[in-house]
């Protein structure tokens, strides 16, 4: 009919499980912003999927992390590269918007320099931590870059890419997840209550990673720590939230742990499990950030093939893994990376974030100022304000290629 506008068509690439919940933020501010008259097309997990997206194929597929981990990969992570670029070509969106992954999402941009459509990064590269000329070569690909940290967009800005710090999304979940469950508990369907655990049990939440080899390096030394803490006398139930891209592999290793075992695969379920347990034991990552912004304290270990490893060490600026550390420039979340990922080392700290309180306190008191450096306070939520720049760099048309 004369006079309609079509709905813009965004597509969306994440290549990994925490990617798709940005991604699944995002779709849904910008079905707000633009009373739905917007369609998705793209890459994506669950999330993406629930809010409407049918990715072009598993994300699966695309969850390898690690220098050396990649290499018996590389040929069928390429041909997924050269397929998702294609996609975009032949059928030509308004904007893309690529979601952290930088891996795969970088090199997927490097195939579309002649495109008719915006190109938006979501997810800063962390060049203040290690590799700092990424920074221009991101200005060279991208038209626009949303950041999550506040003190990103001037190293972008700098190298000539417009960039906006848009808020953590972290915050607005574990917003959403609060009112859940007090909902819940109101009605007497608290997380405790859905889950037959009792009142008085002690809750720890346990997560070795999205990725299957971060999964299989950390559980057998989380597995020691676990035993280490039984040993001690601490009686615990233990919280075991988890992804599609390594449910099973989680479930498979539940039954051997030393304590009784709740996993938790539904997202929301895995956020009400962040809030309720009384600590966490946690792989480096997006995760303790949200555990952090949950209020749970937290411990965190890391560690990847030593090759990777060495490689690694000598690029990195920072004198710290976790993001609530990299924030308050200070040791908040106890750490234990690499040759120090070891169960005699870190049973000691989290036993003290189970029985010191005033141990807890300190880190509860660290995090909750992180939220605030996260856009915590801000009336619009992180999504929200993602969902405007990108609406935003929709409406700056590219010339014609060529």
């Amino acid at each position: 009919m004369a006079g309609e506008t079509r709905p813009l068509r965004v597509a969306l690439l994440a290549g990994e499980p925490s990617g798709d919940v940005l991604g699944a933020g995002l779709m849904r501010a910008l079905r707000e912003e633009t009373d739905g008259a917007v369609r998705f097309s793209g890459i994506g997990g669950e999330q993406m999927a629930e809010e409407g997206l049918h990715s072009l194929f598993p994300i699966t597929d695309l969850a390898v992390m690690g220098l050396v981990e990649v290499l018996p990969r590389a040929r069928a992570l390429l041909r997924r590269i050269e397929q998702a670029a294609l996609f975009l070509l032949n059928d030509p969106p308004d904007i893309v918007v690529t979601i952290d992954s930088p891996g795969f999402t970088r090199r997927v941009a490097q195939k579309l320099a002649v495109r008719s459509f915006p190109l938006v990064h979501y997810v800063a590269p962390t060049v203040w931590a290690w590799r700092p000329g990424r920074a221009l070569r991101l200005a060279r690909l991208y038209d626009h870059l949303l950041a999550v940290l506040p003190f990103e967009p001037p190293y972008f800005e700098v190298v000539g890419l417009p960039t906006t710090f848009v808020g953590h999304p972290a915050v607005e979940i574990l917003r959403a997840a609060r009112e859940r469950e007090a909902a819940a508990a109101a009605k007497g369907r608290g997380f405790r209550q859905r889950h037959g655990l009792a009142a008085d049990v002690r809750l720890l939440a346990v997560m070795p990673g999205s990725r299957r080899g971060e999964v299989t390096r950390l559980l057998p030394v989380f597995s020691e720590v676990l035993a280490r803490l039984k040993n001690d006398g601490l009686n615990l139930h233990l919280l075991l939230p988890t992804v599609g891209t390594v449910a099973e592999t989680v479930k498979a290793a539940a039954a051997a742990l030393p304590y009784p075992v709740t996993v938790l695969e539904r997202a929301d379920e895995r956020y009400a499990a962040m809030l309720a347990a009384e600590a966490a034991l946690a792989a480096s990552g997006t995760a303790t950030l949200e555990l952090g912004l949950a209020g749970t304290p937290t411990v965190l270990a890391y560690k990847v093939n030593p090759l990777t490893a060495a490689i690694v060490r000598r690029l990195i600026r920072i004198p710290y893994a976790g993001l609530v550390n990299i924030l308050q420039k200070r040791l908040v979340m106890p750490e234990f990376l690499q040759q120090d990922c070891r169960a005699d080392l870190i049973a000691p700290a989290l036993k003290a974030l189970l029985t010191d309180p005033a141990e807890r306190q300190r880190q509860i008191e660290a995090c909750a100022a992180v939220a605030g450096q996260l856009g915590a306070d801000e009336a619009l939520s992180p999504s929200h304000r993602a969902a405007r720049a990108v609406l935003a760099a929709a409406a700056r048309r590219l010339p014609p290629p060529g």
